[in-house]
């Protein structure tokens, strides 16, 4: 029997793949040399592969696609297509809302069934809608929104039960967040299971041991707050105060909830949404292990980290290798390629110009790896236009591969590359022009040695 609860983490088994890191905050560059656009997402496994279904902003705020990407790792993202896009008229027409869409399994009907909330441009609609479709990854066909039990519903979210039970979450701006209980076909709600009174959206809920766990955010718009959570061993009553479980005051280290995913039976990841709304498509995303010891929750912040994905205990992550620096005007330049200046970057410099008509070139010689190991470099830049920039990298003389760079201002800020490393300190990793387009300005390279 299929098991379509929220995501358990792959287990990383081999030597080869224990340094893949998660970096929250970065820019996530997926299969086909974009960043990630799956924003307000949750994820599903089927068989041994992961699917992150989630909304594309590359445009703005209207809807343009429901995107879904696959991985074996949650590190590692491939594209694989839209499973629904943008129409003529109606709900998924132009200058539509379609947010946090959801997929659950229904093995009675054998469908995926997404939900995701459907509103106008003004927000005045606050419906949920919903789309089934037989694979989990193709075209979904869209059945239509509604206002469940005649209530608003904006910010949402699924959740299903250990007995198949499904459920919605929906924050109902005019009483408060409910959860309501899916028909037995998961294409409607049959009837309300809780209410609470409070202002809380971006629900997300989980379940261990018997106790559930239900995340969400204050009302602040895109601006970011302190997320907070509830517990109770049932869903209908028994429900906790509210509290915050990252550090006071951190706004959920700039992020706001959009999906919880157990990794063994005490510990969780939370997955969450770094908005950025006067220019949505650059975005980015907050995954951090969560801490559970009974009824408390906690989240430390992490510049990266590596999934401990087999664990038994409370936490979701390993201590990372040590690293290494690799100074970016301490590499060697081809083409136009020369230093620049950059007050925000780790020796005032960077390497500048890479790209471009003079086809500048960035090459990092004698890179360190103590084994020969897949593993996730991460690049500190600088791109202070407004849309990003792209790099080809070659490791070891391989392919090419692309690499996005989301816009930073003048801050710093990651982008990933998961590339194949040899044992010794002769790696090259050197980065060159996608097309005549420009490049980052690279501050320098953070590389697991061990």
């Amino acid at each position: 029997m299929r098991s379509f609860q929220v995501a358990l983490f792959a287990a990383l088994s081999s030597s080869a793949s224990a340094s893949l890191q998660v970096v929250p905050g970065g820019t996530w560059t997926a299969s086909n040399g974009e960043h990630l656009q799956a924003h307000g997402a949750g994820v599903i496994q089927v068989d041994d592969l992961y699917y992150l279904i989630g909304e594309d902003k590359t445009s703005g705020s209207a809807f343009q696609n429901v995107n879904c990407y696959s991985s074996p790792d949650l590190v590692q993202w491939t594209y694989v297509g839209a499973l629904l896009s943008r129409t003529s008229s109606g709900d998924l027409g132009p200058n539509r809302v379609v947010e946090r869409p959801k997929v659950l399994y229904n093995a009675s009907t054998k469908k995926y069934v997404l939900y995701m909330h459907i509103d106008s441009s003004s927000y005045g609609e606050a419906k949920v809608g919903v789309a089934t479709g037989d694979t989990v990854c193709g075209k979904y066909s869209y059945v239509g929104s509604f206002q469940p039990l005649g209530h608003q519903s904006r910010d949402m979210g699924l959740f299903q039960d250990d007995d198949g039970t499904g459920y919605l979450l929906t924050e109902d701006r005019q009483n408060g967040l409910r959860i309501d209980k899916l028909s037995a076909d998961y294409l409607t709600v049959d009837s309300a299971t809780y209410l609470w009174s409070d202002s809380i959206e971006a629900p997300a809920l989980l379940k261990q041991d018997g106790v559930y766990y239900m995340f969400g955010s204050h009302l602040t718009g895109w601006d970011p707050n302190d997320n907070v959570y509830t517990t109770s061993t049932s869903l209908s009553s028994g429900w906790s105060a509210w509290k915050t479980f990252a550090d006071a005051g951190s706004k959920t280290y700039t992020s706001q909830t959009n999906y919880v995913l157990p990794v063994g039976p005490n510990a969780a990841v939370y997955l969450g949404d770094r908005w950025v709304s006067s220019n949505l498509m650059a975005s980015t995303y907050v995954w951090l292990p969560l801490t559970i010891s009974g009824t408390t929750v906690t989240m430390a912040n992490a510049e990266s980290w590596v999934p401990n994905l087999n664990t038994t205990s409370a936490s979701a992550s390993v201590a990372k290798p040590a690293e290494t620096a690799y100074e970016g005007e301490a590499a060697t330049y081809g083409g136009a390629a020369r230093d620049v200046s950059c007050g925000a970057c780790s020796g005032g410099t960077a390497a500048g110009y890479v790209g471009g008509p003079d086809a500048g070139t960035v090459t990092f010689s004698g890179v360190k790896s103590d084994a020969a190991a897949r593993t996730t470099v991460r690049v500190r830049y600088v791109n202070g236009d407004s849309s990003p920039r792209y790099a080809n990298v070659r490791v070891n003389g391989g392919a090419a591969q692309k690499l996005a760079f989301l816009p930073t201002g003048s801050s710093v800020s990651s982008s990933t590359l998961n590339a194949d490393l040899k044992a010794g300190s002769d790696n090259e990793i050197v980065f060159e022009a996608v097309g005549t387009g420009w490049g980052p300005d690279i501050d320098r390279l953070l590389v697991p040695a061990s």
